[in-house]
């Protein structure tokens, strides 16, 4: 018998003849790659789909070659319902280009149940969209037409990031443990624990989760909040690797009592970048570092001990530079990361808002996130975007302003809470709305 059998396949009808080699490119799970051998008395097995849809994938998984833009759409919703693995979904999932300026809704996704949405990432890996709302994890597949929500130990999830379609890692602040969740099973999750010591072990929560090709980092407090530390594990078998910037509460020494909230792998430059902040009687302060994570060494750090420290901050591996919003003034500040070590004091862009009083908390609440060569701030209701201006000047960069999703005069749309980027999409969540606003471009 033949080791690559001739298989018969009716799609609406419509009869097809490819091999066993070519359906096993479809992955373990798809139903195309465990169909029976063929035999004489059996009909060849049926689906009911669109015959000239799953002509081009079958050329598709011969050649390799992505089938033309107007398909993809409704080929990657054919290659979801097959179960495709994530690779050949990525490359039916390739978005058109990413232009800011042609932002616009699209469409709502609703989320089950009536919990408040508190974290929502997108892996650029696989563009799978993970929203975490309660004690649930709700994913979406590339196209946004198929969703799966799973319960999960935590009573309540601080942040989410998909790793792959199948497993999203998620966190509390009042929870132990970084929970390894398995988007299509109901079985229980793999936990990874920190232990600051053996007599507090599987005690320390999590802050803030990212990752880069080869590690996932989690930030970690300790259950009585004296000592913190972030932890690299490694992507394929989750296993601690590395320890970073641990640090010990000492006295009064209130800095080393703030741990990381927010973790960006810098591609380019191979940096970890580990930012904190605390709000205290004298105000507000905090910290931005950048990890050698090959050293395992403290790169450089950014003290935050002013009345502008920063609400939120972002790192930008397309512009090599890392931004903040001040929580007094709600100005955006710019640091180029090419010359970070000789780094003396954060570069206002634009005109700036600062007014004499600085009580008024302008940029507390606002949300930062860096996409591609664009800084966006979100506002209230509204979206503000930074993009880079070309100057002749090589050195200087010059960054300019523009307004997105103002609605008509005199309505008020809801504070914006989320905010997250993938493929040619804004993803927001606004405040007490059980779903999410998808802006396409």
């Amino acid at each position: 018998m033949s080791t690559n059998p001739i298989i018969t396949l009716n799609i609406g009808g419509t009869l097809f003849h490819t091999t066993h080699q070519t359906l096993s490119l479809t992955g373990p799970t798809s139903p195309l790659s465990s169909l029976p051998l063929p035999s004489p008395s059996s009909p060849p097995p049926f689906f009911d789909r669109d015959p000239d849809l799953f002509s081009h994938l079958l050329s598709f998984l011969r050649s390799g070659v992505p089938p033309p833009p107007s398909l993809l759409p409704s080929l990657l919703t054919e290659a979801e319902f097959f179960s495709f693995p994530p690779p050949l979904l990525f490359k039916l999932s390739l978005p058109l280009h990413f232009n800011p300026f042609s932002l616009s809704p699209s469409l709502s996704l609703h989320l089950n149940g009536r919990d408040r949405i508190s974290s929502l990432s997108v892996s650029p890996s696989s563009s799978v969209l993970s929203v975490a709302h309660g004690c649930k994890v709700t994913t979406f597949t590339p196209s946004l037409l198929h969703k799966s929500t799973v319960l999960t130990p935590l009573p309540f999830i601080d942040t989410v990031l998909p790793l792959t379609s199948s497993v999203a890692a998620a966190g509390a602040k009042d929870f132990p443990g970084l929970h390894l969740v398995n988007l299509l099973e109901t079985s229980p999750p793999t936990v990874l624990h920190w232990a600051p010591h053996p007599s507090l072990a599987n005690s320390s929560t999590v802050l803030a989760i990212g990752y880069s090709p080869n590690l996932l980092f989690s930030s970690f407090e300790s259950c009585r909040r004296n000592s913190n530390a972030i932890v690299a594990f490694d992507l394929e078998k989750f296993e601690p690797v590395l320890e970073i910037g641990r640090k010990e509460i000492f006295a009064a020494e209130i800095d080393t009592a703030i741990p990381a909230t927010k973790l960006s792998w810098i591609n380019n430059l191979g940096l970890l970048m580990a930012a904190g902040s605390h709000a205290g009687p004298a105000g507000f302060s905090g910290y931005v570092k950048f990890f050698d994570t090959r050293a395992n060494r403290l790169a450089f750090e950014i003290k935050e001990k002013n009345v502008d420290c920063f609400a939120d901050v972002a790192a930008s591996d397309s512009l090599l530079s890392v931004f903040k919003v001040g929580v007094s003034s709600g100005d955006v500040y710019m640091a180029d990361l090419r010359k970070i070590e000789s780094f003396d004091n954060w570069t206002l862009i634009g005109e700036g808002r600062r007014s004499g009083d600085m009580k008024k908390k302008e940029g507390l609440g606002c949300k930062m996130e860096c996409y591609e060569k664009n800084v966006f701030v979100s506002r209230e209701g509204e979206v503000e975007m930074w993009s880079e201006a070309a100057m002749a000047e090589e050195e200087k960069r010059v960054m300019k302003r523009n307004f997105m999703g103002r609605g008509k005069e005199g309505e008020e749309k809801k504070k914006i809470t989320q905010l997250a980027f993938g493929g040619n999409r804004m993803i927001l969540a606004r405040k007490d709305e059980m779903c999410l606003e998808v802006w396409q471009s």
